[in-house]
């Protein structure tokens, strides 16, 4: 049989949990192996990942007109330097692909954002603690983020389609799943960008952010 003596002492590494600072058994299987899970189930699972969204199921947003520097259509803030985000995935699903010159961005930049549309992050663990973090979205790229600089801003991924998509001709969904996802000190923003040129396309987007406290990382 496995160990069910054995214990662990779990120390405060998120801002918005409150069960840590406690000892907790160790997971066994059956065999007695130890049972380990990947880093970000193990994150949800702790209430530590959160959802950014935009659009809904019977309202696409609708992208900006050309990708304009300062100008975004979501984003997420760690306000200090008590926060740190890590965003870990993005998902980009067009519904309307008008126009030219498409263009689709992922950022970060270190000041948060200063205008938009307030969105309130949603818990991946259902019932979770609310963020720390604070969001934005909001259509033709109305969320304001720090002027890009090529030595301040970090680019994370993009997309780009130099002619008018027509239908079935090209994939519509988008997805960033990074290898190192950025680590985002306070204060932060990660925000994305997504525009064409004439008419900006519809869209319905999310992305995925992992929460910690900043001490938990040094």
């Amino acid at each position: 049989m496995a160990d069910q003596n054995m214990y662990g002492l779990v120390m405060q590494d998120s801002l918005a949990t409150t069960a840590e600072g406690q000892f907790a058994p160790v997971k066994f299987s059956k065999r007695g192996d130890a049972i380990i899970i990947d880093w970000y189930t193990q994150m949800a699972i702790e209430g530590r990942s959160f959802n950014v969204r935009a659009g809904t199921i019977t309202t696409p947003i609708v992208g900006d007109v050309v990708i304009t520097d300062s100008a975004a259509e979501m984003c997420a803030d760690a306000p200090t330097a008590l926060t740190t985000i890590m965003p870990c995935y993005l998902n980009i699903g067009i519904r309307l692909g008008t126009g030219t010159l498409h263009e689709y961005a992922a950022k970060s930049v270190g000041a948060i954002s200063t205008a938009g549309t307030a969105f309130v992050p949603l818990n991946n663990l259902q019932g979770g603690s609310a963020s720390v973090a604070t969001a934005r979205a909001q259509t033709a790229g109305a969320v304001s983020v720090a002027a890009e600089l090529a030595t301040t801003t970090r680019r994370h991924w993009n997309a780009a389609n130099p002619v008018a998509v027509g239908a079935g001709n090209t994939l519509t969904v988008f997805e960033w799943k990074p290898k190192a996802p950025p680590v985002l000190v306070g204060p932060a923003c990660f925000y994305v960008q997504i525009a064409a040129t004439t008419t900006g396309p519809s869209y319905y987007a999310n992305f995925d952010f992992i929460e910690l406290l900043t001490t938990a990382i040094s």
